[in-house]
């Protein structure tokens, strides 16, 4: 183990040598962690949990590295001591990121390219750029030698994106080193106007949960030559016919209904009045005029419902012959308190076909210990409960971001996508998510496709903004 992490430091930092460096330290960091390649799968996160070593332990943190049953897979924990007198804080990101359409990039994925302001590569904004501003932050009061009344931990995990070994995995075996008062994760965005300045600070209190149903036409499998009526494929294209034709309910919990009253106080007509019924209106049809006009943006359009989106589908094997069965699957993204029956009755009722069977598609296809740890985080994640807003490290959230960025409202939010912070959530930890750096709509179109990028600016505000809050919640008064 230590030859290997040896030779990916040595790696790392070949890397970083040869490359231009920015003047901001936060984008140089970034920079270098985009520069290991941590795709997942496979993963790769111990060569950056190797990497990150050379840059924290030098400044005093305590270093911890702990191994999973696949060699490639590490977490990376880093811990800035304090007197004791409260108990810790943790900063949490994933270090794996999603894979890549190379032939889509204008530029190498994975070179770190710093590119008229911006950074650029996968993970920029999803969420190496987290990294590294929670990296920058936390090293910062290493640096200038902060007292601290608590620990400060710093977390860089492991199979966020897909995969066993994720933070349920170390939480099982491995909760000291992460038991903390309140942590700060991914989550809320801090989103721009057209003209570049600041709309708003949105500080993620809970995530939607994830859950995958499978569609399952069945007819008769015979020679393509003699085609009956029980055609599995046309089954189900039907069926898929009417769900694209289909949306769920808006289904607002509080945290949304303050970020969307938030939105009309910094819109205009006719926006405002949308936002205000959709919040506020008793009259259906009010509330299904601001549902199409809200609509038009992904990002609203994802955070006040469930979601569904087709990902997969699979139907025959050969040109001459009609297959016997036909299966898509549909990824939905849930609302806290949805029930999963529920939900497939509702998509049975949209299809209202005998012949499509409707199932829970989580199990299909994975390992038992890997389907069942899956199903762990999916339970924990549907159980947790909206983080509170009446905690130190919320509130320092609200100042600090009032100072870093003056005069921008500041709101809860729903997370539109899952993160790992069940963990924490699941045993009545808070947990609280930010994009910890400002990004326009067309930046955000960019994550988990081509050409991630974030500002070299919006990265410097972002460790600003994390430095300030540890300052107010952990340094000593």
């Amino acid at each position: 183990m230590r030859t290997l992490l040896s030779m990916c430091v040595c790696v790392g930092l070949a890397l970083a040598a040869d490359a231009p460096r920015p003047a901001s330290a936060t984008a140089a960091l970034l920079a270098d962690v985009i520069r290991v390649d941590t795709s997942n799968p496979p993963g790769n996160e111990a060569k950056l949990a190797a990497f990150v070593k050379t840059k924290f332990e030098p400044v005093g943190f305590q270093v911890d590295i702990i191994p999973t049953p696949d060699p490639k897979k590490a977490h990376f924990v880093a811990r800035l001591k304090g007197d004791g007198s409260k108990k810790p804080i943790l900063l949490a990101g994933h270090a794996d990121v999603v894979g890549v359409e190379r032939e889509k990039w204008s530029v190498d994925p994975f070179e770190g390219v710093v590119k008229d302001g911006y950074v650029m590569g996968r993970g920029a904004i999803d969420f190496k750029g987290g990294l590294a501003v929670f990296a920058e932050a936390v090293m910062r009061l290493a640096r200038n030698k902060v007292p601290l009344s608590r620990d400060v931990i710093f977390l860089s995990e492991a199979d966020e994106e897909g995969g066993t070994y994720n933070t349920m995995w170390l939480a099982k075996d491995h909760w000291d080193k992460i038991d903390c008062e309140f942590a700060l994760n991914e989550g809320g965005w801090i989103i721009k106007n057209p003209d570049g300045t600041v709309r708003y600070v949105s500080i993620s209190t809970a995530d939607k949960s994830g859950v995958s149903l499978l569609l399952t036409a069945r007819g008769t499998s015979t020679h393509s030559s003699m085609p009956r009526p029980d055609n599995a494929i046309f089954t189900l294209s039907k069926a898929m016919a009417k769900i694209a034709d289909y949306d769920t309910q808006p289904k607002l919990i509080p945290s949304t209904r303050e970020f969307f009253t938030t939105l009309e106080k910094t819109s205009q007509p006719p926006m405002s009045t949308y936002f205000h019924d959709l919040v506020n209106s008793d009259d259906p049809e009010k509330v299904k005029a601001a549902d199409r006009a809200i609509s038009k943006d992904p990002l609203l359009h994802a955070i006040m419902r469930n979601t569904i989106a087709p990902v997969l589908m699979n139907a025959g094997f050969r040109g001459n012959v009609i297959p016997g069965s036909a299966e898509a699957t549909l990824n939905f993204r849930t609302v806290p308190g949805t029930n999963v029956e529920e939900l497939i009755s509702e998509i049975k009722a949209v299809i209202n076909d005998p012949r499509v069977e409707v199932t829970n598609a989580m199990r299909r296809g994975m390992p038992a210990g890997s389907a069942e740890a899956y199903q762990a985080y999916i339970r924990a994640a549907s159980r947790a409960k909206p983080s509170s807003t009446e905690t130190d490290l919320y509130r320092a959230l609200v100042a600090q971001s009032h100072s870093v960025y003056p005069g921008v409202p500041v709101t809860t939010y729903l997370f539109q996508a899952g993160t790992d912070a069940a963990a924490w959530r699941s045993r009545d930890i808070p947990v609280y998510g930010i994009y910890p750096y400002a990004i326009s709509a067309e930046d955000l179109t960019r994550m988990h496709g081509n050409d991630e990028r974030v500002s070299v600016e919006s990265l410097e505000q972002g460790a600003e903004l994390i430095y300030k809050t540890l300052l107010q919640v952990a340094a000593k008064q």
